[in-house]
């Protein structure tokens, strides 16, 4: 029998870490809005068990304008920011001890926040070569803070760059999200060329192609927004979150290999999903932060991704004003979202 050492590095050969990173997202936030119950209570203590957790001190955020006062429905909840990170760890595996500082870059940044309604959800993809100020090493890629100073950085990086308090990070580095889309049965993904049945290997390829895509790794990224939203529509439309074996095999999945801050457990989990008990796929609006182009570093050695500072800090003051959904509603032409045109 292979050992687990062997199996892994086959099957990381096999995946896009990109992809994979994405998929567990998209996992992570169908056990967020989970329904709960007597299913949940049977696997609580195992979950609790397998959740892998990094001790943060989370920095303080940046001075920035408090939400206006008209910004939330007296009686509605603060909405909760998470930063989640994919790792390009070569090890793999959820211990957080693989995820140490210097060892790897960010390979997926995400900025994810659950409404205070806990209505919608909102996800704005940060381009991994987006150039930006890191503290104490000057301008960079995004994707370096987390190998410069670890989650502590990351999170003090993005703050800085958004003005948007980080309430709870996550990082997650998967192997088997072939096993997550046919534990499903496969997925639909709507593309330009229409609905199309993928099976895990089918939508691997389907994300990793970048060369003959119109716009490189930007359209690469709205395939892999789409595949996320496509996993979302699959667990809802089969009842999985219904079946008690079904969510011990899509968390367990997502646990093995992926590591929270400390203050996320099942009770917490579980106090969220009920929270969130009437959202639905159709919630979960995907965008990625304003940008101008692509550009070369001041030294011309690195290619990097020109950010839109005057749009992005747009769509950040409506973060922080928990208005995300009409923002983008309203700016069409400011935010590109996956909704704009068909996934090529």
């Amino acid at each position: 029998m292979a050992t687990p050492q062997a199996r892994h590095s086959a099957t990381s050969r096999r995946f896009s870490r990109r992809a994979k990173i994405l998929i567990s997202v998209a996992t992570g936030l169908a056990v967020i809005i989970a329904g709960t119950g007597m299913a949940a209570l049977v696997v609580r203590h195992q979950i609790d068990a397998k959740i892998n957790h990094v001790d943060i001190a989370f920095p303080v955020a940046p001075d920035a304008p408090s939400p206006s006062t008209e910004a939330r429905d007296i009686g509605t909840k603060a909405p909760i920011n998470f930063l989640m990170l994919g790792s390009d760890s070569s090890s793999g595996g959820g211990d957080p001890t693989d995820w140490k500082i210097g060892g790897q870059r960010s390979d997926v940044m995400m900025l994810v926040q659950i409404s205070g309604d806990r209505q919608s959800v909102s996800v704005a993809s940060i381009p991994r070569d987006s150039w930006v100020p890191i503290e104490g090493y000057g301008d960079a890629k995004i994707n370096a803070a987390f190998s410069y100073g670890g989650p502590e950085l990351a999170i003090s990086t993005v703050q800085n760059l958004t003005g948007v308090t980080i309430d709870h990070f996550a990082i997650i580095d998967f192997i088997s999200f072939e096993k997550l889309t046919d534990e499903l049965g496969g997925v639909t993904v709507k593309t330009s060329k229409g609905d199309q049945r993928m099976s895990g290997d089918d939508a691997l390829a389907f994300v990793r192609e970048r060369h003959s895509l119109p716009q490189g790794d930007f359209d690469r990224v709205r395939r892999q927004q789409a595949w996320i939203q496509a996993i979302l529509s699959e667990v809802f439309k089969k009842d999985a979150l219904k079946s008690p074996t079904k969510i011990a095999s899509l968390i367990n999945i997502v646990l093995d290999y992926s590591a929270v801050d400390q203050a996320i457990n099942f009770d917490y989990m579980a106090s969220l999903a009920v929270e969130a008990k009437s959202l639905r796929p159709g919630g979960v609006k995907f965008m990625t932060v304003p940008y101008s182009g692509t550009g070369r570093s001041p030294d011309g050695k690195q290619s990097i991704v020109v950010l839109d500072k005057p749009k992005l800090d747009a769509l950040m003051e409506a973060w922080r004003d928990d208005d995300v959904a009409e923002y983008v509603a309203t700016h069409p032409d400011a935010v590109p979202a996956l909704g704009d045109r068909p996934v090529s």
